[in-house]
């Protein structure tokens, strides 16, 4: 659809407009920065181009003809119209909406996050995710990801940002069953006595996180009875008596309350990890993955991770 309608005529009507209101060239000039000879003349050319009067003139005021109020309240209505577009453009341009694809690891993707992300989804209907469940380190950017949640602190990079949402709380623990049956271990030494489920990555062990005798954060590297990928496979193993296993505490506290599980070694106890939100650095975020992370920054506020 073609419109006639051109800067100049569009200016037209913005003088008309201002001098109507103001019901003086010479108020209207000054407000809008131009002579009160521009306006006069645009004027003039605008009712010779609609071939009717728009104000009766004198040489104390100008006052709008029968005809001017009606092409005023015209104008007024188209641009209202227009303002009214705009607002929709730009408030359908911010509001969620799109596709993020977001990264996190299992158990606490199932547990914690899939509740979160469904609420949002609910709650702005042309917001969509794709969701996937891995325990790897992993650049998003690498495997196309919008966004990655990871146990771990996540340094900012040239290409990444990395926020914290909380400090996550690792504890070794073990069925009441498998406890009885083999006893509690009292020192780390002990733990090579018994059945230990370890986090399995790409064909090797992940060691536990623990405090050495010199109170430092250190890696230890049991003898995995059972290795695992899949951390709600491992919770599940170790609540059926398979083992010992490290996890974090805020995923199995209901565990602990009903004594399915017991945390043994609590002096040796890492200090406490983060659980970071990373996203590749841009200079611009779509409005669905700014929702995201501005609602996942603001439950962290909440302590909603512990």
């Amino acid at each position: 659809m073609s419109s006639s309608i051109s800067l100049d005529s569009f200016k037209s009507l913005i003088y008309f407009i201002t001098a109507a209101q103001q019901k003086s060239f010479t108020n209207a000039a000054e407000e809008l920065g131009v002579s009160k000879s521009t306006i006069g003349k645009s004027i003039s050319r605008l009712e010779e181009n609609l071939g009717i009067t728009l104000f009766h003139r004198n040489t104390r005021k100008i006052t709008l003809t029968t005809e001017g109020e009606g092409y005023l309240k015209s104008c007024l209505d188209a641009l209202q119209t227009l303002e009214s577009a705009q607002n929709l453009l730009r408030a359908n341009i911010n509001a969620p909406n799109g596709i993020v694809r977001i990264d996190m690891p299992s158990a606490f993707g199932r547990k914690v996050m899939i509740p979160i992300l469904m609420e949002m989804s609910s709650e702005h209907p042309r917001l969509n995710f794709i969701i996937t469940f891995n325990d790897k380190v992993i650049d998003p950017q690498d495997l196309g990801f919008d966004l990655a949640i990871r146990f771990g602190e996540v340094k900012d990079s040239l290409d990444l940002v990395a926020k914290n949402l909380n400090d996550q709380q690792l504890v070794l623990c073990a069925s009441t069953q498998y406890l009885k049956k083999n006893g509690i271990p009292n020192t780390l030494d002990d733990l090579n006595q018994h059945q230990c489920l370890v986090a399995w990555r790409g064909a090797t062990p992940l060691g536990w996180l623990l405090k050495n005798e010199n109170l430092q954060d250190v890696r230890f590297y049991p003898k995995p009875f059972h290795q695992i990928s899949d951390g709600d496979a491992m919770v599940d193993a170790c609540l059926l008596g398979a083992g010992i296993m490290q996890f974090p505490l805020s995923l199995i506290k209901e565990h602990i309350v009903e004594n399915k599980l017991q945390i043994i070694l609590p002096e040796f106890n890492p200090d406490p990890t983060k659980l970071s939100i990373i996203w590749p650095r841009t200079p611009f975020l779509l409005p669905g993955l700014r929702y995201v992370i501005d609602t996942l920054m603001a439950l962290s506020e909440k302590s909603k991770f512990s």
